[in-house]
């Protein structure tokens, strides 16, 4: 029996498999078994036979290439779990939705389809906050997920089943949706990797649309290094995907293996990012870790982004206006379930009322949010202000690229609070994502690396962002941190 947490890296699977120790197969079986026992309900559905014929494939492909072929197959027999609002060709994609809780997809989303082409073993589909809605994965229609090590804990969400899967074990490797900090802040709280692409660098083909605008697939991993292996696998031009950018192949692992020469990096601090209601724990931890980069000879570099204490209105106004419209199409006749009460309904508008009922309290709020910011009379005040206060915030990064290379703050205020302890006030739950939101509005690459813990042991998250595609960059730099620093 193998013992899962032994494998810190993608080159440690590998390793196992050219000497032996280990089969594409066992390490399956294993990850699976796992799984299956998990109390912390990060999985929705388990794609068993196809896991397994995966893993099989790996096998033949390495007795064929007397070793685990990595140029042409750089993820050979490494077991991934798959966010449950990316669609794969004949497995449920549910969105954690009683609306979508019987949907089998037609075809695969194109990220997914790039990884198990490099020889990734998909396990399954993973728990998330419905249709990627909530930042603590309670408002999932099939049950809240657990934090990995403090079960009385939220993992954060929406991507939540995904963080908490890699952290417990319970898969290698996952992918996650990032629409305000879905990536970011779940890693945060569960003590991993989690990057957000820039805007357009990694196809939303399959992915279940939330806010089209501000939706980004990103990887989480244990190690910086691994998180860009899976991003320079699924990165690139999709002719299916409108809003997919023309730009060449990302080779961050190549930027990963190369000396930062940190007398020439140039560190912006945000003065708003360090205000009032940030935890103690958390400031100290993100105070340790600008020391450690000035300590390498990096430059810190106060600046301002005035125009970030509006991003939660502005996101709040967009993201539910694009979300209403999104959603509109899950009405029991185009898509989704059709409740047997609908049957009974005395006109059209009965029926939606009946229909839409599957979707639960936080999607609900969502809608009728964004629905009023569209209407007639309140569109021009609402979603054109708000459009127009984001063009601000991304003037207001731009401004800044030109006088640092990176920004560096925290990714949440407080580490991972209790179940149900923020469920009763939605807006307190909104606030969670004060400093991840920005990085959506502008479309800006962004990861969560580990830098310490709390008092009670729960992970803290160093938030870093970086020019649009300056991956890179962003990403070399993470991986000197995380190898470098010590919390």
């Amino acid at each position: 029996m193998a013992n899962l947490s032994s494998f810190r890296t993608i080159r440690d699977i590998h390793s196992a498999f050219e000497s032996k120790k280990l089969s594409p197969v066992e390490l399956t079986q294993e990850y699976l078994a796992a799984a299956k026992k998990s109390q912390t309900g990060a999985y929705l559905t388990f794609c068993d036979d196809l896991a397994l014929k995966q893993a099989r494939t790996a096998e033949d492909l390495i007795l064929k290439h007397g070793g685990v072929p990595r140029d042409e197959f750089p993820l050979c027999g490494i077991p991934l779990g798959i966010k449950d609002n990316l669609t794969m060709d004949g497995v449920k994609t549910t969105c954690a939705s009683k609306m979508l809780e019987t949907y089998v997809a037609p075809y695969t989303a194109t990220c997914v389809s790039r990884l198990e082409k490099a020889g990734a073993v998909t396990l399954g589909k993973l728990n998330l906050d419905e249709f990627a809605m909530g930042g603590s994965n309670e408002n999932s229609a099939f049950g809240p997920v657990r934090h990995p090590t403090h079960p009385d804990r939220v993992p954060g969400g929406s991507s939540g089943g995904s963080a908490a899967a890699v952290k417990a074990d319970l898969c290698f490797a996952s992918l996650g949706s990032d629409t305000g900090g879905s990536i970011r802040l779940p890693a945060s709280y569960c003590g991993v990797v989690g990057i957000k692409p820039t805007y357009g660098r990694v196809s939303r083909f399959g992915l279940v649309a939330f806010a089209s605008s501000l939706d980004q697939v990103g990887p989480f991993a244990r190690s910086v290094e691994d998180a860009a292996l899976l991003m320079d696998v699924m990165s690139g031009y999709d002719p299916l995907d409108s809003t997919s950018i023309h730009q060449e192949k990302l080779n961050t692992v190549a930027a990963t293996r190369l000396p930062t020469d940190w007398s020439k990096v140039r560190i912006g601090v945000p003065q708003e990012y360090f205000v009032g209601g940030l935890a103690p724990a958390v400031d100290r931890s993100i105070q340790s870790s600008l020391k450690w980069f000035e300590k390498q000879g990096a430059k810190l570099v106060p600046i301002s982004l005035p125009h970030t204490q509006y991003a939660v209105a502005v996101y709040y106004i967009v993201a539910v206006s694009e979300a209403s419209s999104n959603l509109a199409r899950f009405d029991g006749i185009r898509f989704g379930q059709r409740p047997a009460a609908s049957d009974q309904a005395k006109d059209l508008n009965d029926f939606y009322m009946k229909s839409r009922s599957l979707f639960g309290s936080e999607v609900k709020r969502r809608i009728i949010l964004g629905t009023f910011a569209l209407s007639s009379g309140y569109s021009e005040a609402y979603f054109k202000r708000a459009c127009q206060v984001r063009r601000k915030i991304v003037d207001d990064f731009t401004q800044a690229f030109e006088k640092v290379d990176l920004i560096v703050g925290p990714v949440s205020p407080t580490t991972a609070f209790k179940l149900g302890e923020k469920n009763s006030d939605p807006l307190k739950m909104y606030l969670n994502d004060i400093f991840t939101i920005p990085a959506n509005l502008a479309g800006l690459p962004a990861l969560s690396v580990p830098c310490g813990t709390d008092e009670e042991g729960l992970p803290i998250g160093l938030h870093l962002m970086a020019a649009p595609f300056q991956e890179n960059r962003l990403i070399s730099a993470a991986h000197a941190f995380q190898n470098g620093f010590e919390s």
